[in-house]
């Protein structure tokens, strides 16, 4: 029969507290670890599931939610908006390899969402027209349609 030891002393004797009452099914020895004040009747350690698993309620749900909002930088709006001007920039990347007066490597990492490489001078001209009427229009570059 297994003995568990419900306390465990730390700190050479001055910190007292529950000990976790998981046992090892190879050698049926308790675990040795403090048990988190949190984890109540089971007594768990964080490796043995005293940690939570969550909120279950739409409210403890919602409340979580509102408590990680940090800002409103990163909306959809947001990335939509950085997707968009980065596709500009890789648009005019394109134009200007077309044109010749970029050469070397191209730069790296994944092309936004929306992005049509520019391979031919009608592309490049089209781009700038398009550039033109956006400008007329008073919008900032990039924050356009998808060119």
């Amino acid at each position: 029969m297994l003995n568990y030891q419900n306390t465990l002393t730390t700190a050479g004797g001055r910190i007292t507290c529950p000990r976790c009452i998981a046992k090892s099914s190879r050698t049926q020895s308790q675990c040795r670890r403090p048990a988190l004040k949190s984890s109540g009747k089971n007594q768990k350690c964080s490796s043995h599931g005293g940690k939570s698993t969550g909120p279950k309620t739409a409210e403890g749900k919602a409340r979580i939610a509102a408590a990680h909002f940090i800002h409103g930088e990163a909306t959809k709006q947001a990335r939509a908006g950085y997707s968009r001007s980065s596709a500009y920039l890789s648009h005019l990347e394109d134009a200007l390899r077309v044109v010749g007066a970029l050469e070397g490597r191209r730069i790296q990492g994944r092309k936004p969402k929306g992005y049509e490489p520019v391979r031919t001078l009608d592309g490049v001209l089209a781009m700038i027209t398009l550039d033109m009427e956006l400008n007329k229009a008073g919008a900032p570059p990039g924050r356009g349609s998808a060119i």
